[in-house]
């Protein structure tokens, strides 16, 4: 009997389901024109981040039209939405608004041509190259199609638009800002990121650990200058500085379990002034990637271990042991909770059909909407895929064996219409599912 009922409970979810296809369907498709203004509006306007004052102005706007009580300045540039609808849940919908310092080289009529001070005073090239733009549009219209269908959820959405996702910084400053105390907070959370790994009009998800952790830690190698013509009367700290780079890859092959991934990559060496000359420092700048925190410690260890051992075996005094920083701006690893992931993934299978969904793999990428679920572990969160790339040619660079450019390239190249319609629907979907009455 129970099995009875229980069958018909999901044949009444799924029937509900299908029954929402069709005016989505429509409801999207009336507002296409309108999001996809919008997006080629973003996408030629970007902003770098903390800088996002035009687009986070936009996006109050449209969060107010569409009838959510807005405050602007959260965190900075944030932005935050709410819309009580009752009793229930409490949904939180994030969106990122920054952009990268990239020259866009895609072709597009709508392509980006702006260019801004950093925060060096260097004039740079900004575009939208990891996709932010198609966020805030998929969210605007997820909150113009949640305002429309009130009848049909219960709760509240606070629906955010974050800023400096791009530099890991916003979700923190959003959080010390009172996101969660002078605002509703979350029971559930709800992210999304493009990805040209799937074609545009498909899905992808992953139940636990979806991105890693992310530390950014800077080591200076000291040393013992001296003429490069008498190498006895000095410390070489580019001979060391290479010793530590080579040692570094061992912590990962010899000093965590090899089913519980790490990557330590060293991505620059900045040292040396001339070639007859032995200096005094190298500075390394590096990335660390983890999901758990036992293995985050090991590598980070593992660094200083590696750093120290090469000093002392160099014959440096233990004042000149490399000093080693992890910078502040860390994400930690974004955890999918196994409830709301797997029913969120059960209602677009059900929506779009199993074809359009696939379960992926974790990857090393980094992301701080993890900082909303590690602010408030007793919230339902999910972070799922939202395919990008053109399907033909998708297809066709999947023949080849080869990979169509992905986030941060100049040539990031989303197809718009159905990763916007997709999106839209995909997330107002799953937001009823949170929401449902």
């Amino acid at each position: 009997m129970t099995k009875f009922y229980l069958f018909i409970l999901l044949m009444l979810n799924f029937t509900t389901h299908s029954a929402l296809a069709a005016p989505l369907d429509a409801a999207i498709a009336k507002d296409y024109p309108s999001l996809v203004a919008l997006y080629k509006t973003l996408h030629q306007n970007p902003e770098l981040s903390f800088h996002e004052t035009a687009t986070a102005k936009r996006m109050a706007t449209e969060l107010r039209t569409a009838g959510y009580t807005v405050t602007e300045h959260i965190g900075g540039n944030g932005v935050v939405g709410v819309m009580k609808n009752g009793d229930g849940p409490v949904l939180l919908i994030r969106t990122d608004m920054d952009a990268l310092p990239v020259k866009e080289q895609t072709g597009f009529a709508y392509a980006s041509t702006v260019t801004t001070l950093d925060d060096t005073g260097t004039r740079v090239p900004v575009m939208h190259a990891c996709g932010h733009d198609i966020h805030m549009t998929v969210f605007t219209g997820t909150a113009r199609q949640l305002a429309e269908m009130k009848s049909q959820w219960h709760g509240t959405l606070v629906m955010i638009g974050q800023p400096a996702e791009e530099r890991i910084g916003g979700a923190t400053a959003m959080l010390k800002d009172g996101l969660f105390t002078r605002f509703p907070k979350p029971t559930h959370l709800l992210g999304l990121h493009d990805s040209s790994d799937l074609p545009a009009g498909t899905l992808g998800y992953t139940v636990g650990y979806t991105l890693a952790a992310a530390d950014s830690i800077d080591i200076v190698v000291h040393g013992i200058g001296s003429h490069g013509s008498r190498p006895q009367l000095g410390k070489d700290p580019v001979l060391l500085a290479a010793q530590i780079i080579t040692g570094l890859q061992t912590i990962v092959s010899r000093s965590i379990d090899p089913q519980d991934p790490g990557v330590i990559t060293v991505g620059a060496i900045h040292g040396g002034t001339k070639r007859n000359i032995i200096g005094t420092s190298v500075t390394l700048e590096l990335t660390v990637r983890s999901y758990t925190d036992k293995t985050r410690k090991a590598l980070i260890d593992g660094i200083k271990r590696i750093a120290d051992g090469n000093a002392m075996a160099a014959g440096l005094p233990p004042e000149l042991y490399p000093t080693i920083t992890v910078v502040d701006a860390f994400a930690p690893a974004t955890f999918n909770t196994a409830k709301q992931t797997e029913a969120v993934a059960t209602i677009f299978k059900q929506h779009f059909g199993d074809t359009r969904v696939q379960a992926m793999q974790a990857i090393m990428g980094s992301e701080d909407f993890s900082e909303y679920w590690q602010a408030d572990k007793t919230a339902e969160s999910t972070f799922f895929w939202l395919g990008s790339a053109e399907p033909n040619a998708y297809a066709a660079a999947k023949a080849k064996g080869v990979s169509l450019p992905t986030m941060h390239s100049p040539f990031f190249a989303p197809d718009p219409e159905p990763t916007i319609k997709t999106g839209v629907e995909a997330m107002t979907m799953a937001a009823l599912g949170i929401l449902k009455k």
